[in-house]
């Protein structure tokens, strides 16, 4: 029996063409209903995550940052998972040297070295606030959510990624689309924030569905009992699912809880 959904926002349950379809809010909307909570899984930040939860009439757990926050609906922090500083700055020193572009995420706030085309794509609609500095040196990273390079070649981000982590094994770097290199703390994971929530709401890993449609969800559908892999997903994350259901056009979501929430709770 599933007694918790946890799902992906970007590429499954909305869309920046078409936002979130009737059928998907009305599909959350019977979850909570018959009393089966749905939780967001994201890396964006917890103001950006909101937007969506309340768009929906949530009132969830946020995981937020890929799993290096989790929060409240009411912005209470539950658990948080922070960057090493050390490292982060290195990183920062090197991509600069590069001309690489960096979002930097200190306290749920996002910050930028450069007012650029980069920045101002990647805001869109996601409804959140930016502070250019002069320099990612005047920031105290105590609380240092992530770090985001963006490059719009998907091949340098591969290659970016691959040599990120043979230098850097000991912290956690994913491709969350196809322009974006996610750097965060090692145990910053999707995966780790549904295990932190099973605990705290006494329910096992086996009776949560998770669903996903980048490589940054495959531990979150790899650690649910049942994993599920949008139809435009990435292959890496569809040879990962335990069940591939249809597109975010098609709504795969609604698709993929009639299939195992609604038929296997016999609802």
């Amino acid at each position: 029996m599933i007694k918790m959904v946890v799902t992906d926002i970007d590429g499954t349950i909305y869309s920046p063409e078409s936002g979130i379809s009737e059928g998907v809010k009305q599909c959350i909307s019977n979850l909570y209903q018959n009393n089966i909570p749905v939780v967001i899984a994201t890396g964006r930040t917890y103001g950006s995550a909101r937007i969506i939860a309340e768009k929906l009439g949530l009132k969830c757990p946020l995981i937020c940052y890929q799993g290096g926050l989790v929060n409240s609906f009411d912005g209470e922090i539950l658990d948080a998972k922070y960057l090493n500083p050390d490292i982060a700055r290195e990183i920062i020193k090197d991509f600069r040297t590069r001309k690489i572009h960096l979002n930097v995420y200190v306290d749920d706030k996002l910050y930028v070295e450069d007012d650029n085309k980069y920045i101002k794509d990647y805001i869109g609609d996601k409804g959140i606030d930016y502070y250019k500095v002069n320099s990612f040196d005047e920031l105290d990273f105590s609380k240092l959510n992530k770090l985001l390079a963006i490059k719009y070649d998907s091949k340098f981000i591969d290659d970016l990624i691959e040599e990120l982590r043979k230098k850097y094994p000991e912290i956690y770097v994913v491709k969350s689309f196809d322009y974006f290199c996610e750097i965060a703390n090692k145990e910053a994971t999707k995966g780790n924030a549904i295990k932190f929530l099973a605990e705290k709401y006494a329910i096992k890993c086996e009776e949560i569905m998770a669903i996903g449609d980048q490589n940054n969800d495959i531990e979150m559908i790899k650690t649910a009992g049942v994993g599920i892999a949008m139809g435009n997903g990435t292959e890496e994350i569809k040879k990962a699912a335990d069940y591939i259901t249809d597109t975010i056009d098609n709504d795969g979501f609604v698709k993929a809880v009639e299939k195992f929430v609604w038929e296997k709770n016999n609802v």
